[in-house]
């Protein structure tokens, strides 16, 4: 075997044993909320740092002394606050303020966290002449308006290379926001696995939420998921593989750009393996650039949503974990689904639900969904979180409709 074989082989090993493997033999959920900032009486872009009263961070510091909240600095140099027992808030490349959970036994426990943090951030950002946007993508202001507000040498990094590409990529890292569901893989993982990568182009659909940017319609029900596809197609998308997951995810990380290594390239990850090996950071850092649908890190990490408002937040979490948790709805899921597709998650983008096909398999999920919950007991999912996942279905899903629409009329009839 071959020297490079054999690196291949260790990180494949990694995958299986690291990467692939469940932390915890549980049904746990966690999740990541986002918000895009901007100044109540203009829509402009809220600044992170300054002594005004509307920069961001001194929002939270206020915040963070009201509630007890500890401020730190990531490796990144990000500042962060800690919330005890609950998880971090901290801030994106262009400023959003994403929040990330600690991981809750059920999804109601985490459904009570995320309102109550966002209740508090909204409060707050009301009394320093902030508003908190719940969309997928900044709508009012342009690439050209939103700079790049922190300036680690990660993201500056990402920034360059990004924006050898196009436009995508500066959208992407400063003017998106998403919620984001972790899940736990448990005994087994490879159902999970497939059955979320087919679930992505459907939860972009039913989530919808980022059909206007920079003052117009973009034509997109998530134009949000469009900036992401087109930022860099070698480290996006669905690297989905049947027969030998972990492999299939190797190949992926193999064929993307390392963005952070010391060496600057524009050649994939296998070339610089042909020079050299990597080291476990070197190789770690890698895995947190690349960026699809459905990450694996010890647990699922789906990423395909919009950012929604706090009202309808149980409805992605019933309908996630509904679906991968409740093993009926779940072997129903995958014999419903089709193997998923990157041209699939395009037209789910750019036609939501407005697709008959899409729309057809949305309310099939939907419904198994809804019946996974009520397997898992009130207990997991309480009746008023329920209540809250079926009453979204009934608003949009079941009309073809998403919160897109939403925002969309609300432009057309200004």
């Amino acid at each position: 075997m071959t020297p490079v074989a054999n690196v291949q082989r260790a990180l494949l090993e990694d995958l299986h044993d690291r990467v692939f493997r469940a932390k915890h033999q549980s049904r746990r959920i966690g999740a990541e909320i986002e918000w895009i900032p901007v100044l109540a009486d203009t829509r402009r872009v809220a600044p992170v740092f300054g002594a005004e009263r509307q920069a961001s961070l001194g929002m939270l510091r206020r915040l963070a002394a009201r509630l007890g909240w500890q401020e730190a600095s990531s490796a990144k140099g990000v500042p962060y606050f800690l919330l005890p027992g609950a998880g971090t808030i901290t801030f994106e490349p262009g400023g959003q303020i994403e929040y990330g959970s600690r991981a809750y036994d059920t999804a109601s426990d985490l459904l009570a966290q995320m309102r109550l943090v966002d209740r508090y951030l909204r409060e707050e950002a009301a009394e320093s002449g902030l508003e908190l946007l719940t969309l997928g993508i900044d709508p009012a202001n342009s690439l050209h308006d939103a700079p790049l507000q922190l300036t680690s040498p990660r993201y500056e990094r990402m920034a360059a290379h990004f924006e050898r590409l196009g436009a995508a990529g500066g959208r992407m890292m400063r003017q998106t926001a998403s919620l984001q569901i972790a899940l736990d893989f448990e005994a087994d993982p490879w159902p999970r696995w497939r059955l979320l990568n087919q679930l992505a182009p459907f939860l972009i659909a039913i989530f919808a939420n980022s059909a206007c940017y920079a003052g117009r319609d973009t034509g997109h029900r998530s134009f949000r998921q469009d900036s992401w596809r087109r930022l860099d197609s070698g480290r996006t998308g669905l690297p989905f593989v049947d027969d030998d997951p972990a492999q299939g995810y190797l190949d992926f990380a193999l064929g993307a750009t390392p963005l952070l290594l010391d060496e600057t390239t524009d050649r994939p990850l296998s070339a610089v393996l042909e020079r050299r090996n990597l080291t476990a950071v070197e190789w770690e850092t890698h895995l947190s650039t690349l960026f699809p649908e459905i990450r694996p890190r010890g647990y699922l990490e789906v990423r395909s949503i919009d950012a929604l408002a706090a009202e309808w937040y149980a409805a992605p979490i019933a309908f996630v974990s509904g679906l991968v948790y409740d093993r009926a709805s779940r072997d129903e899921a995958i014999a419903l689904l089709d193997e998923p597709t990157d041209p699939l998650l395009v037209r789910a983008g750019y036609c939501g639900l407005r697709d008959p096909e899409i729309g057809r398999r949305a309310a099939e999920l939907f419904d198994l969904a809804l019946a996974g919950c009520r397997r898992l007991g009130r207990v997991f999912l309480n009746h008023a979180d329920y209540e809250v996942a079926r009453r979204y279905f009934d608003t949009y899903t079941r009309h073809g409709l998403s919160p897109a629409d939403d925002s969309r009329a609300s432009l057309l009839a200004v």
